[in-house]
């Protein structure tokens, strides 16, 4: 059996606009993309289907489906929604490389903590509609201009994004699991100390530490700590930026440590 081929509603929207113009829905793709967005925010991926959209908007099917034709295209347009929210600098801001990389982290992670479903999506769905394209364009054309190339840029490129998602995901759990518990954050982490002092009986330092948290801003502290693996990853790229590029399939890794090289 053929396995099925993927295609884009980026790509379907392209071939609209070349084909004869026919009457519009009494709904706007716009509409329908806010409305879902609102959805998945108040109830979470999961809970996303066409029929619970429409009835959400008053509409039957047929007006949802001029503009998508099934979920895996609504949840493309959606997440390009949230690239929307990802303001990076363009050329004409003369922003400095590190700062461009900066706002696009920094922008990626606020976007995802506002909608943290959309962390399930990114890498899932293709992020190839105008405003993802966009937010990467500029991220990639500024490292370019600070001087990296051929596969060290893409690789460059990919660490920024890796690092981001990577920081990003837990912070984006922890955003969830608190907004389905009953009780505030305080009230959660009061509740998890007592499952690890049980749990941890035989690690007194790890409670220890987490004690250590209670009386921290875990907004604030949460946000130090971003900030903190963001400017380690640009000490690193910044110092890359030098470096003579390994041998094309060859990774670099640092030689052996001497006595003399310490």
């Amino acid at each position: 059996m053929p396995a099925k081929r993927f295609t884009s509603v980026w790509s379907r929207e392209g071939a609209q606009r070349a084909a004869p113009a026919r009457e519009q829905p009494a709904l706007s793709r716009d509409q329908i993309v806010r409305a879902a967005i609102d959805l998945l925010d108040a109830e979470g991926l999961d809970a996303l289907s066409m029929r619970k959209l429409g009835a959400r908007l008053g509409a039957g099917a047929t007006s949802l489906y001029w503009h998508v034709a099934h979920k895996d295209e609504l949840l493309e347009l959606v997440l390009d929604e949230v690239y929307s929210e990802v303001l990076v600098p363009g050329p004409e801001a003369a922003a400095g490389w590190q700062d461009t990389v900066a706002a696009f982290a920094y922008g990626l992670r606020e976007a995802i903590l506002r909608h943290p479903w959309s962390v399930a999506l990114v890498g899932v769905m293709p992020s190839i509609g105008p405003n993802a394209l966009t937010a990467a364009g500029r991220l990639t054309q500024a490292m370019e201009n600070a001087g990296f190339t051929g596969l060290t840029l893409d690789y460059a490129v990919s660490a920024v994004l890796a690092y981001t998602l990577g920081a990003t995901t837990p912070e984006a759990g922890w955003v969830t699991t608190v907004g389905r518990s009953s009780g505030d954050a305080e009230e959660w982490m009061t509740n998890m100390r007592d499952q690890l002092k049980v749990a941890a009986a035989d690690h007194p330092e790890m409670l220890a530490r987490f004690d250590g948290y209670l009386c921290l801003d875990l907004d604030r502290t949460r946000h130090l700590a971003f900030d903190y693996g963001l400017s380690a990853l640009l000490d690193g790229l910044r110092h890359r930026l030098h470096q003579p590029d390994a041998p094309a399939g060859q990774a670099a890794r640092p030689g052996p440590r001497t006595p003399d090289a310490a």
